[in-house]
This record gives C-alpha cells, structure tokens and sequence, in this order.
C-alpha cells in the first residue's frame, strides 16, 4: 500500500510580530493561529510527513519569503518543508533552500513566467519543484463560456476552473486544469492543488477538481482547502489519485491532532501502520 501523507499548512503574514500564522476563509476573514516555528515544532513531534509554509502576501506586497522563520523552524524540525510565497527566480528559490527547505512551492511567478518552472527543476531537481494551484470554479452558463476549457462535472453544476495569482486577489483567465497539464510538461515534481471554493469552509475538499487533475496528470498531487475532519481526508485519498492531504484549520485550532488521523487512516485501510 502506498504511503499517504498528512501535511499542515502555515499560512504566515509576516507584517505581523513573529510572522504570525493565520487562517482565512476562501481566502479572506483572516484570523490567528500561532507562531510558525512553535507550530512547526508541534506538528513534528505529532507525525506530520511534511510540512509546508505559505507566505500569503510576499507576491501582493513584491516582497521576499520566509528566511528567517524556515531558520529557526530547521534547527527543530526534521521533516521535509515547502516553502512558497514571492520566489520569482532561480535565486530566491536558493535563499529558502539555503535557509533549511526541501522544496519551494511557485504560483504567481510561474503563471507570469511559465519558465521559471523548467529553471528551477534544472537547477534543483523536479522533486524540489512544487507548483501551487489556486483554482476557483466558473459555472457553465453558455456555449460561449465553455469553449477552450475543460469541463468538470459537480454536484452543482457544470464549470471549469480558473487559475489565481497573488494569494487569490487576481485572477488570470488560465484554465487550472490545462495549466496542470502544462505544468508537468515543464518538469515540475509536485502540484499544490487549492480549491479557493473550499478553502477554510471546513465542508470537505473539492472532489471533482482533485479527482479531474489527478486523472490528468502523473504528478503527486496535494489536495488542499476545506478540511473539516478526519471522514474528508479519507474522502479525498479514497475518491482520487491525490497523494497527500493538506490541512491546516483542524490542526491550527486542536479539532483533531495529526497522529489521530493517522491512526484512523490506518483503520480505514487508507494508510499503513508504522
């Protein structure tokens, strides 16, 4: 049986003391969650696989990322770290694997600059490529709106999704579902698939989008947004391809710890028993 993996997310605005850990929802209503390093160090000691950090407004605010906390977060914790938020270039994806990261997660810069995709895996290997997705559903209400995607059947209706930039403040027209495709083609290792719909709603993750991309590509996919319990994980591991799971609501705010979802995925035969 093939490992799945349980990720915690630390999304950290670092305008705030300490580059605080937060938490929104759809992107928005912000609230806070905790200091990235001391979060870190918790989520190590409880099992986590991997653990990845965002910081959600270096590219709005054309800044660099997180040196400093991945520093202080390496020295403690010895699991694999992503980190994405303002790399734009094959230097600042340096800086953070200098600091202590394992991979860098690319957006923004990799819609501006599809390029980018195919230098940083030259430079630092397709492993250490991640390429994050934050797709929002667009409904199908004409012929018209439905030429040139690719159409995914939901629950509610027909849509396609549209790709986002800048932590989901602009949105950019690029079918998500292509832009996986062409992702993969350009030597990425990993996809961060974030459904902005489900994000922070704790209602589950967006089936039919994991589901669609992962039946498109080859590449590990990371389900993200709208973990509420341990039954949406199992969900989201059973019904498609993914190979990780990504939370961070559950986990910010003690609803569940890590080594209990574990246990359950073990019982539910979707992990195995270490």
């Amino acid at each position: 049986m093939f490992s799945k993996r349980i990720i915690p997310c630390l999304d950290c605005d670092l305008a705030l003391p300490q580059g605080r850990v937060v938490k929104g929802i759809e992107f928005r209503q912000v609230r806070y969650a905790g200091i990235p390093w001391e979060l870190a160090k918790k989520y190590y000691d409880d099992g986590a696989d991997e653990i990845v950090f965002l910081d959600i407004t270096a590219s709005h605010e054309r800044r660099g990322t997180m040196v400093e906390v991945i520093e202080r977060t390496s020295e403690n914790v010895f699991v694999p770290l992503t980190v994405g938020g303002g790399i734009g270039s094959v230097e600042d994806a340096r800086k953070v694997f200098n600091a202590g990261a394992d991979k860098v997660a690319i957006n923004t810069s990799a819609i501006k600059n599809p390029r980018l995709i195919n230098e940083v895996a030259k430079y630092f290997g397709s492993q250490a490529c991640v390429v994050a997705i934050d797709a929002k559903r667009r409904y199908i209400t004409s012929t018209k709106e439905a030429k040139g995607k690719i159409i995914v059947e939901t629950p509610e209706g027909q849509c396609w999704y549209e790709c986002s930039i800048y932590g989901g403040r602009t949105f950019t027209g690029v079918d998500a579902i292509k832009w996986a495709e062409e992702v993969e083609r350009r030597g990425a290792g990993e996809i961060l698939l974030t459904s902005m719909d489900r994000d922070g709603t704790t209602d589950g993750y967006d089936i039919p989008l994991t589901r669609t991309v992962g039946e498109r590509i080859n590449l590990p996919v990371i389900a993200s947004g709208g973990c509420g319990g341990m039954e949406h994980i199992y969900e989201v591991l059973k019904e498609t391809k993914a190979t990780a799971a990504l939370a961070a609501s559950i986990f910010h705010y003690n609803v569940f710890k890590i080594s209990d979802v574990k246990k359950y995925l073990v019982k539910k035969r979707i992990q195995k028993k270490k």
